[in-house]
């Protein structure tokens, strides 16, 4: 499913950078393997691997994008928007930068926060967009899922500037 709500994006991401704030980076072997998962979904964009990128997701993993605040429910929906990317022949490789993972003191669960980059495969002169994001995480059946992303675009060169249609 996908919808627009630029509301509840923004909200999210004001949260999301008020708790990063307060609250030390995690240095723990949680912490790798959710530094290893986001490698692992990194690699899988880059290399249209979708069965990683399905295995990552929790079944009902929000993504909120990030110039227009699209919204992306469930694991189905956001497997159709990459495999859509993967098909393109002009696409987008996106990779996140993980700099601060937070794990929650009372669940299993942890907040990752980090910068992203978008460039056209085999283009990088068509330019580049990029921004901040925040991802929350969840231990699921031994494994750390993602269970929301939302992204901010912040800065863009060439091509890749976002155009609202």
């Amino acid at each position: 499913m996908r919808k627009t709500v630029s509301g509840l994006a923004g909200a999210l991401l004001l949260a999301a950078t008020a708790i990063a704030q307060e609250t030390a980076c995690a240095d723990t072997a949680a912490a790798e393997e959710i530094f290893a998962a986001r490698a692992a979904f990194n690699t899988a964009l880059a290399e249209r691997d979708p069965d990683t990128i399905a295995a990552i997701l929790n079944e009902d993993v929000v993504l909120v994008a990030a110039s227009y605040s699209d919204l992306f429910l469930g694991a189905e929906a956001q497997l159709a928007l990459w495999q859509g990317n993967f098909g393109r022949e002009d696409r987008v490789i996106y990779t996140r930068t993980p700099e601060c993972i937070i794990l929650s003191p009372l669940m299993p669960l942890a907040m990752e926060y980090g910068h992203w980059i978008g460039q056209q495969e085999g283009a990088p002169e068509q330019g580049s967009v990029s921004g901040r994001y925040a991802a929350k995480w969840a231990l699921t059946d031994g494994e750390w899922r993602l269970d929301a992303e939302t992204f901010m675009t912040a800065a863009c060169e060439g091509a890749l500037c976002p155009v609202r249609d």
